[in-house]
């Protein structure tokens, strides 16, 4: 039975990795194409093709003492930069952005994005996609805008099929990426913001040239797809002057808890730790630390010096909180009111259309509470249309990345229907 448990560990890893370099699963993806730094940012030299990029410590990344007076979405700093890969690279001109948002707990702060404009054309006629990149990991290095760097982002393909149907698209860091991370994973509070500064973002860097009366729409999947949705229960009251069209979001992670308990001494239960860290860095009351033991020190500090999706899969997945902590939080009052309030679908404010489609079959985010959260959504009156994918032959973990690939023709043309003003079908 051992062996036979760390045979299919084994497997497990090896699909998240063979997924995460993209190299087989989906066509024209980062894993696929040869690989250099951002040159305009000095981020190291080029590499042969397959060769992992180092790029340095980068002080781009880290917040002014004290925030430049402004509003959200105003950009702090930006530059130019070159994605590690060709087809980005011909495709867009490229910057990374510093800009203002909300954290949790409603406080200013700054967060960074990348942001990408077709070449050619005139870019103020262009729609904007909001896309919320999904788990990358805790780690300083993981960070999405350097991912794209490094050509390293396991969903470029999706941000270069929205580049080639002429979208510009805004890709958010989110909160705390930067050297000594304190990443905020899976919380809401500030997913939603970050998403929709992003895009502010974007709107106001003089140099992409966009409009403010840009259409836009959010995307995302995983940990993305609830950016996408949070953004779309903040935005009436956050960013009324965005002209929002409708939202495309996958693998929906609705319901903290449901989503946590089933992670807990399974193939994805490092997403669960880093679950636990990102509410711990949001919310400081929370005090994850006095719960620790030794060996949950450890794994903290080594998730966050070095550990991405890959890691939280291969050295920490199949693991018990138990063996981590020296009694569970996850009841304690202020963890429960904390992931309460984190969890979708508790304002009726989404106003445009949203496609929600999910795995039948999924290790990494409970398919249960994503359909409760699309009934919910229907019964408040958001114009839903919900689709669910068969995964009951794949992997676990596969399971829950397949339908990345298998929604897209269909995410791009409900895009390209809302930028077109043409009635969505909702199926409620």
């Amino acid at each position: 039975m051992p062996t036979r448990i760390s045979r299919r560990a084994g497997r497990l890893a090896a699909v998240l990795a063979l997924i995460l370099a993209a190299c087989t699963l989906f066509p024209g993806t980062a894993g696929s194409e040869p690989r250099r730094a951002a040159a305009s940012t000095g981020a190291g030299a080029g590499t042969s093709a397959g060769a992992a990029v180092q790029l340095p410590p980068d002080d781009f990344y880290v917040p002014p003492s004290s925030l430049p007076d402004g509003k959200p979405g105003d950009i702090i700093r930006s530059r130019k930069v070159e994605p590690g890969t060709p087809t980005p690279r011909a495709l867009a001109d490229t910057w990374q952005v510093m800009y203002r948002s909300t954290d949790a707990l409603g406080r200013p702060h700054a967060v960074t994005a990348t942001v990408m404009v077709p070449k050619g054309g005139t870019p103020a006629s262009r729609p904007i996609v909001g896309w919320g990149p999904g788990t990358q990991g805790p780690a300083f290095r993981c960070t999405p805008s350097r991912m794209i760097a490094k050509g390293a982002l396991y969903e470029q393909w999706v941000i270069n099929a929205m580049l080639r149907a002429g979208y510009a698209v805004a890709v958010p860091d989110y909160e705390g990426y930067r050297p000594g991370p304190k990443t905020t994973y899976m919380v809401g509070k500030s997913l939603g913001p970050a998403l929709i500064d992003a895009v502010r973002a974007a709107q106001r860097l003089p140099a992409a040239g966009l409009s403010a009366d840009a259409p836009v729409a959010f995307r995302g999947y995983s940990q993305g797809g609830g950016a996408a949705l949070w953004a779309g229960e903040f935005q009436p009251d956050y960013a009324p002057e965005l002209k929002l069209k409708g939202i495309v979001a996958g693998g929906v992670p609705a319901n903290l808890m449901e989503v946590a308990l089933p992670l807990n001494g399974r193939p994805g239960s490092g997403f669960l730790f880093y679950a636990l860290i990102g509410l711990d860095n949001a919310y400081p009351e929370l005090k994850f630390g006095d719960v620790l033991n030794d060996a949950g020190r450890a794994m903290t500090a080594d998730l966050e010096a070095g550990g991405c999706a890959l890691e939280m899969i291969n050295k920490y997945g199949n693991k018990s909180l138990s063996a981590y902590v020296t009694r569970s939080p996850l009841v304690d009052a202020p963890w429960v009111a904390r992931y309460t309030e984190n969890t979708l679908g508790s304002s009726p404010k989404i106003k445009v259309p949203v496609l929600q489609y999910h795995a039948t079959q999924d290790a990494l985010v409970e398919p249960n509470q994503a359909d409760a959260l699309h009934k919910q959504y229907c019964a408040q009156g958001v114009p839903l249309t919900w689709k669910t994918y068969d995964t009951t032959s794949r992997a676990p973990v596969a399971d829950h990345l397949w339908p990345i690939q298998a929604a897209n023709a269909e995410a791009m043309t409900y895009l390209a229907d809302r930028f077109a003003d043409r009635p969505a079908t909702p199926n409620c």
